[in-house]
């Protein structure tokens, strides 16, 4: 039985039927709204013109977040509260737009005040590195950034930063159960717990699992593919648990990579460097950790380092659970040993030990919001000045992310030195035969990925390194 979807829009309740629900929220409100203040730029979530926030009851309290409305699907914001730039009025971060001359052309300066209003609702006090991480996704052309950044500062001196929900009103669209949402044949389902997921992934085995939509938003968008059947996993509040353990992490499928940061990052400054140039905000706020694996991409940016740490996924279905190292999930491209009915129920993720020297790199074009050409992990157990083990993976060296196996078994019972990891840099030509693509061609990838295990034993032989590359430290 199909139901409309209920949320707030701007502090005003909306129960929307009739759309596809593949409709993106940018072309609900262009189109059906007419509230034009959000813009279309690239449509695939890297130019921040879409940009809006979103609001959600966690805990008894309001948790805002910053959105690309391009590719986030309607019934998504069942439950919660949309909040356009139409909303704010000329609130602190508008005032500063305009006494620092932020904006020229305009069209993406919609973006930017809501980037920066959610920043600034988040941070009682945002730093530097808080607003330019809060903008790194929304582009512009003409000011060339520094008066935008004037203006971020001088918003962040003002009082008035608070957004405002109506509690009781949202309060009073929460479901207790499945939302179901139908139109012309096309279905979307919200489940609430495990047993839920589990029973109508078994009833729709061809549906597609929807996380955060950054990858699946533009299968519709560029694609114009025509999803049947989509199932989202966004209300299973099982799967968005982050849990320290003895044994390390257990991250929910689910979870978000924003909610997972904090966490990840713990594990080495390099990963927490990885992190931010990940993606935007928006991305990080949407896109997830069980995503970001199930989608099987040879390029992202999450299973590398996981893969190094030794991570483990668990899958679930209706007819079970079941468990198996990462690397073993990708068989081939476009090809994951993810059976019908089955989501990735939690990613677990063993705690770093004392002796492994840890090291993660992104090799890209640009430094924020960029496609990896190559995306290098490494976990090399050193024990009195050996090798102990070593657990090397890279991310757009073959079809899936893989690890250097030749080159581990070349490191392992040897001292860590020079001459072992030459001689492991070349044996990574057994190990990968590199696609040219336009990220990067194939001779290029090899060497960046042999350098980089060079660069991981430099930076710990010569710690000083470290600190001018990744910029932290004294």
């Amino acid at each position: 039985m199909s139901d409309a979807i209920k949320f707030m829009l701007n502090n005003e309740m909306r129960a929307v039927s009739g759309l596809p629900p593949t409709t993106t929220i940018l072309q609900y409100l262009r189109l059906q709204e007419r509230l034009t203040g959000t813009k279309e730029g690239c449509a695939e979530g890297d130019c921040g013109a879409c940009t809006v926030i979103v609001g959600k009851l966690e805990n008894g309290k309001m948790a805002y977040e910053a959105i690309n409305a391009c590719i986030v699907f309607l019934p998504t914001l069942d439950g919660r509260h949309l909040i356009t730039v139409e909303n704010l009025g000329m609130n602190a971060v508008q005032k500063a737009m305009v006494s620092c001359h932020g904006s020229q052309c305009g069209f993406c300066t919609p973006g930017f005040v809501m980037s920066l209003t959610a920043c600034m609702n988040n941070h009682e006090n945002a730093s530097d590195e808080n607003i330019q991480d809060a903008i790194s996704g929304n582009l512009c052309r003409c000011t060339g950034y520094r008066p935008i950044l004037d203006a971020a500062r001088q918003a962040n001196k003002s009082q008035e930063r608070h957004l405002k929900t109506d509690m009781e009103a949202l309060e009073g669209l929460q479901r207790a159960r499945m939302f179901a949402y139908e139109h012309g044949g096309r279905q979307f389902f919200s489940p609430h717990t495990p047993e839920d997921l589990a029973e109508v992934c078994a009833q729709h085995p061809g549906a597609t699992l929807l996380g955060g939509g950054t990858d699946v938003g533009l299968w519709v968008t560029k694609r114009h593919k025509h999803l049947e059947t989509v199932i989202y996993t966004g209300n299973v509040a099982a799967l968005r648990e982050v849990k320290k353990t003895a044994a390390g992490l257990e991250i929910g499928g689910a979870v978000s990579y924003a909610h997972a940061f904090e966490s990840l990052a713990a594990y080495d400054p390099s990963m927490e460097v990885l992190l931010r140039r990940f993606a935007s905000t928006q991305i990080r706020n949407l896109g997830t950790v069980g995503g970001n694996i199930a989608n099987g991409s040879p390029i992202g940016d999450g299973p590398p380092p996981l893969i190094a740490l030794g991570a483990r996924l668990v899958l679930r279905s209706k007819s079970g659970v079941r468990e198996i190292p990462l690397e073993e999930f990708f068989i081939a491209y476009g090809k994951q040993a993810r059976e019908k009915g089955e989501f990735v129920e939690k990613i677990i993720v063993p705690a770093k030990p004392e002796n492994v020297l840890f090291r993660v790199y992104k090799i890209s074009k640009r430094f924020d919001q960029d496609i990896s050409a190559v995306c290098a992990a490494f976990a090399i157990e050193l024990r009195d000045g050996k090798v102990a083990s070593a657990r090397i993976a890279f991310g757009g060296m073959a079809g899936t992310p893989k690890r250097a196996t030749h080159a581990e078994k070349s490191l392992t019972g040897k001292p860590w030195s020079e001459e072992a990891v030459r001689g492991a840099m070349s044996e990574m030509e057994k190990d990968y035969q590199p696609l040219t693509d336009m990220r990067a061609s194939a001779g290029y990838r090899m060497q960046v990925a042999q350098n980089l295990l060079y660069r991981c034993f430099v930076e710990s032989a010569q710690p000083e390194t470290e600190t001018r590359v990744y910029g932290y430290g004294d």
